[in-house]
């Protein structure tokens, strides 16, 4: 992975390279607190360990009963699906994988009606094993195999902790199962069984994907100017401080799409607390450069732009054509024109001062997918460690999980009853 943190310096918001310079102490003193809390396995630096502790072997075996699958259905929800996703989308394979992370009926019946379940395997995950959503998919589901005639036990596995529902349910009909690491948060776990289990079945090299994510750890070093996770962490900290507190992320690659939705969660759960944080705001290259770039060239001064792409990818040829205005098209080719429009942004951004950010890596496959989302969640910790946040935490987010446990009539929750109090005002 490769940052060119140039087009930040300068812009509006203002970052100075002897502002960087200046936090480049700090970023020194962050870099020794994350490698003695890896050394010492705490929780949630324990992910930076997992080019090393993560098993492929046991991945492999667990799914070898569903070698003959021609789907993968992954349920989950949040970091219990999202990096799962992000693999199967960004790599190809001749088994199709799909995710129910959202408890929406209709897609739900939609995605099930449309799958032969007698050879799609069903990976059920999560680490509590309780989590609302993902219980209630999997009860659908199992329905559905049994509605369809098919052995549930044959065709499911379950990925999950120590103890809980899942895991009771996988002794009871001798499921493979598979543990989630231990002092892993579901954001930071797509490197784990969590997120290379989809992938095993669909027949990638998870090897490959943590020999990635090694080198980018072998990477990580006491100043920003030596690590790219670093680099690009410190960078949008030090922005995010003078204002540019929206990141538009933005892969020129269809295949990435589905990385932007994890580096999503990973940057707005680990980040927004105590007011601090910078919210990331999805985009895709060149589709959105013709909606959203207006927003960031000539909109408010409170964004940074950050532009993802390969540097090597499969090319397609754009015919020859007699068409008045489009003859200086004919011979190039679609990755051409791509690139064009990447530095063409890249450029419009910098002219209009808006800082930018250009990550790259070499190819979309396994190696390069590890070093991305390993040094995306370097960054994402360094940052939080920048801040004084506890990055690993989600307070927020648990305060919803109770308030809807409430209202289904899960328990007594104070959350639950503020919701009932909601305050009304009606427009018909």
């Amino acid at each position: 992975m490769h940052t060119d943190i140039g087009n930040a310096l300068g812009g509006d918001p203002e970052l100075t390279r002897d502002a960087l310079d200046e936090l480049d102490a700090d970023v020194a003193a962050a870099h020794e607190r994350i490698t003695d809390a890896m050394a010492d396995r705490e929780f949630g630096y324990r992910s930076l360990n997992l080019p090393e502790t993560a098993d492929p072997d046991a991945i492999r075996n667990a799914v070898a009963p569903f070698s003959d699958s021609e789907a993968v259905l992954t349920v989950g929800i949040g970091g219990s699906a999202l990096g799962a996703a992000t693999l199967s989308n960004a790599l190809e394979s001749d088994v199709d994988a799909y995710v129910l992370d959202n408890v929406d009926p209709e897609h739900t019946t939609r995605l099930l009606d449309s799958l032969d379940l007698s050879r799609t395997a069903v990976n059920v995950v999560s680490n509590s094993g309780t989590t609302a959503e993902t219980l209630s998919n999997f009860l659908v589901v199992r329905d559905a195999m049994e509605r369809a005639g098919v052995d549930w036990t044959e065709r499911t596995f379950v990925t999950t902790g120590p103890e809980g529902n899942l895991r009771s349910l996988a002794e009871k009909h001798d499921l493979p199962a598979l543990d989630v690491p231990e002092g892993v948060p579901g954001r930071f776990s797509v490197l784990s069984t969590v997120g290379l289990a989809a992938a095993a079945i669909q027949g990638h090299d998870i090897e490959a994907v943590l020999a990635g994510a090694a080198d980018e750890r072998d990477r990580l070093a006491g100043s920003l100017y030596d690590s790219p996770a670093y680099a690009y962490g410190a960078t949008t900290y030090a922005l995010a401080e003078r204002g540019a507190l929206t990141n538009a992320f933005m892969p020129y690659a269809e295949s990435l799409e589905t990385f932007a939705e994890w580096f999503a969660q990973l940057w707005a759960e680990s980040l927004g607390k105590d007011g601090q944080g910078q919210t990331p705001a999805r985009a895709l290259g060149a589709t959105d450069q013709h909606s959203q770039l207006q927003l960031y060239r000539a909109g408010p001064r409170d964004k940074l732009v950050t532009l993802v792409r390969p540097t090597e990818r499969a090319d397609r040829g754009i015919p020859e054509t007699d068409l008045e205005g489009l003859s200086y098209l004919g011979g190039q080719s679609l990755g051409t024109l791509l690139d064009a429009e990447f530095e063409a942004t890249e450029a419009s951004l910098t002219a209009a001062d808006c800082p930018n950010v250009r990550i790259e890596i070499d190819r979309v496959d396994e190696r390069g997918l590890g070093e991305l989302l390993f040094g995306m969640e370097a960054a994402c910790i360094c940052y939080g460690e920048l801040a004084d946040l506890s990055t690993f935490t989600q307070p927020a987010v648990e305060w919803g999980k109770k308030a809807a446990r409430g209202l289904l009539g899960g328990g007594e929750f104070a959350e639950a009853d503020a919701v009932r109090g909601k305050d009304r005002l009606v427009v018909e």
